[in-house]
């Protein structure tokens, strides 16, 4: 099916802005990079199991990279892509928690209960503690296991902290959005908390230091007092460039001609990661692990629109079902790629990095049965084709019922007013309510022609609970196909019908009282014990008094009010 001209600007129009023209290397932005040492033959086989590095950013939206053309400085990214495979049919969940469980377990949302949302910081609630995660299996395998960055599975007891679901060290926040100098983090007016724990304790001496700097130098640390000889993995997930806008001066100032302010910032923090990756990169090579290494570097989910993000020229954004939600930003960088500078368009899901990296690892695959993810290293090594054909994205009965939706318009077998997506090879289906859909250019322009899409908004959507589209051919979704095409609307109901079968309880429990920071020291950390567990889940009784000094949260609260409820209204509590 050919791609159809755009209603009311056209797509020659839309190359001559360069936001559809990928500038897949931009030479001048890269030169301050270090060369890669020699490429060297490889053997048919790796000789010793390889160091693995993954790197997750947070919020960063599908524009907002150099080689998707934008108007970013991301030289390190781009040069690593384009020396390894970008992943240019990748996709990702929409929201924090659900993409980390699914890099963490290999399994879809709706096999480990956690379809609805995010875990918020005072739910009694943590990636279930029977799901063997990939650091535990890596360590099967003889890897040393380490974690720097931002977790956002759950804490509510120690069970559930990365020291006790496979990471040997840990450095990084539990909660998902702190500050990023203080650590500070308020999930409500007057409950705020310090987050950053080093190990299971609270690392009350690193506050001051901007977290990406922070980070970065942190896996520099682990490498040089770890042996090359050893396999290890390092989990790097980045709170960049999640909200509150934050960055050091210097940054800002080499955006200053930008006009939208949230964006300036927001591109700040974008190159500032960038060069914590060239950092951990170097330290790679500096301390003999790079020859045999790969990187793997993945967004979490869209980027957030109304926070300086961009995902043009897809529809939608974080929080939602449409593609600027939940396409990412991916690529491998390794010499032990076979097939390397190229662009793959395999179908992979974070879930398949699971299965792909426990292989590379030699690992044993054997005892996790019902992995809802794939092997994908042959197709990305070797050029070979994914053994993936469909991906659910999510099945979440929790979500507000679409008005107009119904069992009558999902032919009897699926009520419409769920929301749920699900792709079938070139085919993506979506019921309920997908989220906000339009598209939106990047905020740095000014009096941007914007009848075309405000249309889109005014008369697509209100009275909708239905959508299909061809994605090869359409991958902006702009042309709706559940009319013209019944059949394949019944077949992809159908495979949502066979997955939610699959499906078990959603586990969202009401948030509890004892979890609030004055009753812990004043930082977010474990709050029940085990005798407390089976009497604090249900979110009733008395919060005990504090056990231990209390120490007040060190910003402002009406400065955390205001910021937020800012955050929140922007991201829909997501």
């Amino acid at each position: 099916m050919a791609v159809y001209a755009l209603t009311g600007f056209s797509l020659v129009s839309l190359l001559s802005f360069g936001y559809l023209s990928w500038d897949w290397m931009k030479p001048g932005l890269v030169a301050d990079v270090p060369t890669s040492p020699m490429e060297k033959p490889l053997p048919p086989a790796f000789t010793r199991p390889p160091h693995i590095i993954f790197i997750l950013t947070d919020d960063q939206g599908y524009h907002d990279v150099g080689y998707h053309g934008s108007d970013i400085q991301t030289p390190t990214l781009d040069r690593l892509a384009a020396e390894g495979v970008k992943l240019e049919n990748y996709y990702i969940q929409p929201i924090c928690t659900p993409s980390r469980s699914q890099l963490i377990t290999g399994r879809y949302q709706i096999h480990t209960g956690l379809q609805h949302s995010i875990i918020r910081p005072r739910q009694p609630n943590c990636l279930p503690l029977d799901q063997v995660t990939l650091p535990q299996k890596l360590q099967e395998a003889g890897y040393s296991t380490h974690m720097v960055g931002k977790w956002h599975l759950g804490f509510y007891k120690k069970e559930c902290l990365p020291t006790r679901r496979g990471f040997d060290t840990f450095l990084g926040s539990l909660t998902g959005n702190v500050d990023y100098y203080t650590y500070d983090n308020c999930d409500g007016p007057g409950v705020c908390g310090y987050d950053l724990h080093e190990g299971e304790n609270v690392a009350w001496d690193q506050s001051g230091k901007y977290s990406t700097f922070l980070y970065a130098q942190r896996v520099s640390k682990i490498l040089a007092s770890h042996s090359p000889k050893e396999p290890i993995f390092i989990y790097v997930a980045f709170q960049a460039v999640h909200t509150p806008l934050q960055s050091p001066k210097e940054y800002i100032y080499r955006y200053r001609s930008m006009g939208n302010v949230a964006r300036r910032k927001y591109a700040a923090m974008v190159t500032c990661m960038d060069e914590a990756v060239k950092n951990i990169t170097w330290a790679l090579k500096k301390y003999g692990y790079y020859d045999n290494s790969v990187i793997v570097f993945s967004t979490d989910n869209g980027g957030q629109t109304f926070s300086g993000g961009s995902n043009w020229p897809l529809r939608g954004r974080k929080g939602t079902y449409w593609e600027g939600g939940v396409r990412g930003i991916g690529f491998v960088h390794s010499p032990l790629i076979k097939r390397k500078r190229r662009t793959s368009w395999a179908l992979v899901h974070i879930t398949d990095w699971y299965p792909t990296l426990v292989s590379l690892a030699r690992g044993n695959l054997s005892n996790v049965p019902g992995l809802d993810g794939y092997n994908v290293w042959p197709a990305i090594s070797e050029g070979k084709e994914s053994p993936r054909t469909e991906i659910l994205h999510n099945i979440d009965p929790l979500y507000n019922h679409a008005k107009y939706g119904s069992l009558e318009d999902g032919f009897g077998i699926w009520n419409t007013a769920v929301q749920a997506s699900i792709r079938v090879g070139e085919w993506k289906l979506l019921t309920g309510d997908p989220g906000y859909s339009d598209w939106i250019p990047p905020q740095t322009l000014t009096n941007f022609p914007g009848s075309w899409w405000n249309l889109e908004r005014l008369t697509d959507g209100l009275r909708k609970s239905v959508w299909l589209f061809n994605i090869t051919a359409d991958p902006y979704e702009r042309y709706d196909l559940s009319e013209q095409r019944p059949d394949v609307v019944r077949a992809l109901l159908t495979r949502l019908v066979h997955y939610n079968r699959t499906a078990i309880p959603v586990r969202y429990p009401a948030e509890n009282p004892r979890a609030h920071p004055d009753f812990n020291g004043g930082a977010w950390g474990p709050w029940a014990s085990e005798d407390e567990v089976e009497e604090w889940e249900g979110g009733g009784g008395d919060p005990p008094k504090s056990r231990g000094k209390k120490k007040k949260c060190k910003i402002c609260k009406l400065r955390s009010f205001f910021r937020k409820l800012n955050t929140r209204l922007m991201s829909n509590r997501i």
